[in-house]
């Protein structure tokens, strides 16, 4: 999954708090923000830059965000989606009238916590780029987080997960500030730990990133009604791989770890399950018949 670059479109990553507030901006590099209810978690989607998605919490609506979290325009919006929906889940378990809630929990003091997925599906430690930081590798050598155990302030960046070959076109990176609860960074791992393939245009896979990943045609043809025949069969558009792509981001949803404990048993399955077929980040390939006529949510990025 952590190879499979962004599909383009934020439907995927949104999918998890698709029932909260849209608020779309006509000026601005910021194009769409969805909200929770009470604007305590804002997340941003910049259709046009290198930062793609910005999400921030804090204490109460109006004040300044205890702690940010951004996606650069390689990140798989699937890797998005692991936060957003850790994020609902928190949203509708906190007391309305408390003015608190998980998602604004300190994070934890050992810098472990955050990354036990990655560690449990195999991710061992590598050698650091700088003294005083942590860096943990997949298997494959093809991604990794860097920990910042040096003393940072509040807005300091501390944690970065990172996937592919370094180069704007290829690597996706993951970053979040000193506050950010050590939970919402697993659940985050958790999802990027996943083997299971996600959908994409085969355009959209960049020729640096092929040699890397298994890609597998669509086994189902998409039937057609048609007045000249009862049915036909033809290649998935990219509206069908949008919605296919937004209904895994949905499942995944549903199942998202809520406790540590299920995060460890996500990482197991994970590395039992993906050992033998997908173990570098597998795809599955769509080949595209013409562009969609509409598109439901934030407009193409670059």
């Amino acid at each position: 999954m952590y190879l499979a670059g962004s599909s383009g479109a934020g439907d995927a990553g949104f999918a998890p708090v698709a029932h909260w507030p849209h608020h779309h901006l006509d000026d601005g590099p910021c194009q769409l923000v969805v909200t929770s209810p009470d604007h305590r978690i804002r997340i941003g989607w910049f259709g046009d830059d290198f930062e793609l998605w910005k999400i921030t919490a804090a204490e109460e609506a109006v004040a300044a965000a205890r702690w940010t979290t951004t996606f650069n325009h390689n990140t798989p919006p699937e890797i998005v989606a692991g936060l957003t929906a850790a994020l609902a889940h928190d949203y509708a378990e906190a007391d309305p009238y408390d003015g608190n809630g998980h998602f604004l929990a300190n994070p934890s003091m050992y810098w472990g916590d955050a990354v036990r997925p990655l560690t449990d599906a195999g991710w061992k430690r590598g050698v650091p780029a700088e003294r005083g930081t942590v860096e943990i590798v997949a298997p494959d050598g093809q991604a990794g987080v860097v920990i910042d155990n040096r003393l940072s302030g509040r807005d300091d960046e501390t944690v970065t997960l990172w996937a592919g070959p370094p180069g704007w076109g290829t690597r996706a990176e993951a970053v979040f500030t000193a506050h950010t609860p050590s939970h919402l960074i697993a659940a985050t791992a958790a999802t990027m730990a996943e083997s299971a393939p996600v959908v994409r245009e085969r355009h959209q896979i960049d020729r640096r990133v092929e040699h890397l990943v298994t890609l597998t045609p669509v086994a189902q043809a998409v039937t057609v009604a048609s007045t000249a025949e009862p049915s036909a069969s033809r290649a998935p558009t990219p509206l069908d791989v949008r919605r296919t792509a937004v209904t895994q981001a949905v499942h995944r949803a549903v199942r998202v770890p809520r406790t540590a404990a299920e995060l460890r048993v996500m990482a197991a399955q994970s590395r039992s399950e993906g050992a033998a077929q997908y173990w570098s980040g597998s795809l599955a390939s769509a080949a595209a018949a013409r562009p969609s006529a509409q598109s439901s949510t934030p407009r193409r990025g670059r």
